[in-house]
């Protein structure tokens, strides 16, 4: 089912300088990355010494062909994965000298994630979908539900609270996943082609949700897509060529 984009009009433009963070803290610190998988005898080099540098409310696309490292990347930066060589920081601190328990603590409480397939449950209503960081923390149910379906409101679902996945459009689910990752208030958003199952019209609505949503909330997002005019819309571009990513800034 297609639906209108968030916005009535359907368009979408890229936040002017003055929108952005002022002297905005540094979140996320990557150095040296690199990333080597095994098949057989053949080692295969996907990452080689990749930086990378995130402020607080900086919105940075990473672009790159099919089989380029984009999701190993968002893998590396989310803690989902650990590095063969290089450090992810997260404001000073180095990620990967914790175990995988508290990385998982960490992740839970700094980091959302959005994916190209939604993941939600699908015998849950949106808002029992959107309340399950919450109630893995132990919150309560007041807390829980007032928290929901706040988020629920901000993402134009509202009306929508009670209904599950396949009562819902493709791209109302994917704002649900949103209103998920959402939930624990993280300081970063790594979103892995989220509208790549989306009608065009449907992918231009999320993307501006999702830029104006991290301008309200000061968060970091990281977005992986295929869509290079989207791409624009975002402060930073990183292209990922033969392992390595070179991050620019698109002109005003």
């Amino acid at each position: 089912m297609n639906e209108s984009p968030i916005q009535p009009d359907g368009e979408v433009s890229r936040p002017t300088a003055q929108q952005l963070p002022v002297n905005a803290a540094r979140v996320l610190e990557a150095r040296g990355l690199r990333r080597v998988y095994t098949m057989g005898s053949e080692r295969l080099e996907i990452l080689r010494q990749v930086d990378l540098d995130l402020d607080e409310g900086e919105i940075l696309a990473v672009v790159g062909t099919s089989g380029s490292g984009k999701s190993t990347l968002l893998h590396l930066l989310g803690t989902l994965d650990r590095p063969d060589e290089g450090q992810v920081h997260f404001r000073g601190r180095d990620l990967f000298v914790m175990n995988d328990q508290d990385l998982a603590r960490f992740r839970n409480r700094n980091l959302g994630f959005v994916f190209q397939f939604h993941h939600l449950l699908p015998e849950f209503t949106a808002l029992e979908n959107v309340s399950l960081p919450g109630r893995i923390q132990g919150l309560g149910p007041r807390e829980v539900e007032t928290r929901a379906r706040e988020l629920l409101g901000e993402v134009g679902l509202a009306a929508r609270a009670e209904h599950k996945p396949g009562e819902l459009s493709g791209g109302e689910q994917q704002r649900v996943a949103l209103a998920r990752a959402l939930f624990n208030r993280p300081a970063v958003v790594l979103a892995d082609e989220p509208t790549g199952n989306l009608d065009p019209a449907t992918a231009r609505g999320l993307h501006d949700l999702m830029y104006t949503l991290a301008r309200r909330h000061r968060q970091a997002w990281i977005v992986v897509t295929h869509n290079e005019q989207l791409a624009q819309l975002a402060d930073s571009i990183g292209r990922l060529e033969e392992g390595t990513l070179r991050v620019h800034r698109p002109s005003v």
